[in-house]
């Protein structure tokens, strides 16, 4: 890694991280170059605008879901197990500061056409794509019935953490976590096979 690209991914690191608690939106390229020390055109050196920012921003975001979520969890064996591991390890990434920084992005930029909710929009798409093949293998595995539909899997387990972000951060409800685990048990049971 060059000089250059050990620089960007500095600033892509804190961007993310302010990102995560101001808001896509909220973070400004003057904000930026206060905390990383750096001048404004520095920063436009690297990115070159705002909006080219923000989605290096999601990119950031992305890779750093994948490292802190799925490959942990692809560590787990096969089935239900994965599963399992991607929902307490998605979990735990909710609660950092700020919460999911899919979640609020996704409140922000919904109605903001752009490269910035393309990229996003993208994203969602890969983990929701994720979590269908996850349930799929879990039916393959003999874990899950073979009925099962992975996409409404997929579908209720994102809306499952969706209700719990809001819980969690906006609600600040107590029992917001033992209410999503338990939900999420539930789920699963439903989709278990009867000779489990």
């Amino acid at each position: 890694m060059t000089k250059g690209e050990e620089t960007r991914q500095v600033i892509l690191g804190r961007a993310f991280e302010l990102a995560s608690v101001l808001g896509v939106s909220g973070l400004t390229i003057g904000r930026l170059a206060e905390e990383t020390k750096l001048s404004k055109s520095g920063l436009f050196a690297h990115f070159g605008s705002k909006e080219n920012l923000d989605v290096a921003v999601v990119e950031e975001a992305s890779r750093q879901f994948v490292q802190e979520v799925m490959v942990p969890a692809l560590r787990e064996p096969r089935g239900e197990p994965r599963v399992r591991a991607l929902f307490e390890r998605w979990l735990t990434w909710g609660q950092r500061p700020g919460g999911c920084f899919f979640v609020g992005a996704g409140a922000e930029l919904d109605d903001r056409p752009g490269p910035s909710r393309d990229a996003l929009v993208r994203a969602c798409h890969d983990w929701i794509d994720e979590l269908a093949k996850a349930a799929r293998i879990a039916v393959r595995e003999g874990h899950f019935i073979s009925s099962l539909e992975p996409e409404q899997f997929a579908f209720e387990l994102y809306g499952l953490m969706l209700s719990f972000h809001q819980y969690h951060r906006f609600l600040r409800d107590p029992l917001a976590l033992e209410r999503t685990r338990r939900t999420f048990d539930r789920l699963v049971a439903s989709a278990r096979t009867r000779s489990r």
